[in-house]
Order: structure tokens, then sequence, then C-alpha cells
């Protein structure tokens, strides 16, 4: 389905409610530049750290598009499991799940709270940002300690320049091209105001920073466009 979700006037911030759910997909490839290209990045480097049963989770997994991605590439056994607190974002994973036979696993619960197995791989696409700051630190902090020595941790996430002009225009950048994929003027502005104070994205730099301390001895950039941003961080 095509997202309009915010064609008309916005009576709530920005939740992955059942509406949003039902879009989900078309939304982050309307809404996110070079959506594929950092979804293929990210596959590449879950299967080469991905040992013989190990384990993988997908944290705020949404509608299990690379999860279902991942196993149809894997060339071994391992166990995928993909986290989300939202119930409508996980019926349209189990529905992609079932029709594709594939032994994946989704969990509806909290990704602060949950009890992770000791993991090869971590993968956040596009979660960090709407977990408030204090709480994303001691996330991150667990997500290494969850770690076995070597796994890594492959996270996308939304940047800011702390340049403002620069920072300014990034956000301009980033507007052409939602106008590109058919979003009008309204539709863009309708989606800022509700991702207000829910969204809050760090620098480069800072997630850099709190993944090394966290306890992840190197994490950088793999892939960028303009203020989106895909990172690797490994224990």
């Amino acid at each position: 389905m095509n997202d309009t979700v915010f064609t008309k006037p916005i009576k709530k911030q920005f939740e992955f409610d059942e509406e949003v759910a039902a879009v989900f997909d078309d939304m982050l490839e309307r809404s996110v530049p070079f959506y594929k290209e950092s979804q293929k990045i990210t596959q590449f480097f879950v299967l080469k750290n991905l040992d013989e049963d190990g384990v993988l989770y997908d944290l705020g997994c949404s509608t299990a598009s690379l999860l279902l991605n991942i196993h149809r590439n894997l060339q071994k056994h391992a166990t995928l499991i993909g986290l989300d607190n939202s119930e409508a974002m996980l019926q349209q994973a189990r529905r992609k799940i079932e029709a594709y036979n594939a032994a994946i696993e989704v969990v509806y619960g909290d990704i602060l709270e949950y009890e992770y197995k000791t993991a090869d791989v971590f993968v956040s696409n596009y979660t960090l940002q709407f977990i408030r700051p204090l709480v994303r630190e001691e996330l991150v902090k667990k997500i290494a300690a969850s770690l076995k020595k070597e796994g890594v941790f492959i996270f996308s996430e939304k940047v800011i320049s702390h340049h403002p002009k620069l920072n300014k225009d990034l956000i301009e950048c980033y507007y052409d091209f939602k106008k590109e994929q058919g979003y009008s003027e309204y539709e863009i502005m309708q989606k800022r105001e509700a991702l207000e104070n829910v969204l809050v994205p760090y620098s480069e730099e800072e997630n850099i920073i709190m993944a090394k301390n966290a306890g992840f001895s190197h994490c950088e950039v793999v892939f960028r466009w303009a203020n989106f941003a895909t990172f690797i961080a490994i224990k």
C-alpha cells in the first residue's frame, strides 16, 4: 500500500500504529534515501559475522523485511530473532514470515528490558533515534555486553550536523529527496511536526563516541547519504 498517512491533519505524535504498519514498507522506500543499498550493506556484514549456530537480533524489526532477506541468503544454521514493541508491525511481519515459510522468530517486547542470549550480531535500523538519549546509552551498553568477542552491532540512524548552516542545508537536501518521491510540502511538514521530540538524532561523531563508551573497540560509518548513516561497531 502507498503511504498517505500525512495527507490529512495530524492529531497525535508519530507512533508505529496500524495505519503506519500497513504502509511502512512503502514509507521506508520513499522516506529513507538509498534504503535498499544501506540494507544490502547491513546484510553483507551480518552474513560475514554470523557463525554456524550463531544468533542475530534485529531490534525494532518492524515488518521483518531485513530478516527475510538475510534468511534467503543464509548458507548456515543460525537463529534469527526480531524484536518490536508494535504489535501492528509484528502482525505484518508474521504474515510475511508465514508466506515465505521462513525460520524467523519475531517477539513483542521492550528492547531495553529483553534478556538477550549471547549473540554474534545485533542490527538496529533507525531505532535508536526513537529512544530517549539517557536510556539509549544504556541500551548500547547492554548490546555490547550481550555480544561475543569481536561480535558486531550494525545500526542505521538519521544524523545531524552541529554546524547550523550545514545542518539546515542537509535538511533541505533531504526534503528535496522526499519531494522527488512524490511527497507534498504539506505531507513533509505534517510528518516533521509529528516526529518533533519523538525522533532525537545524534551527530555522526556522537554515535561513534556512544558506541565506544559502551564498550565497543571500534565504530565507523560504512554508508552515508547527507543526514542518513549506517554504522558498524565491533566489540
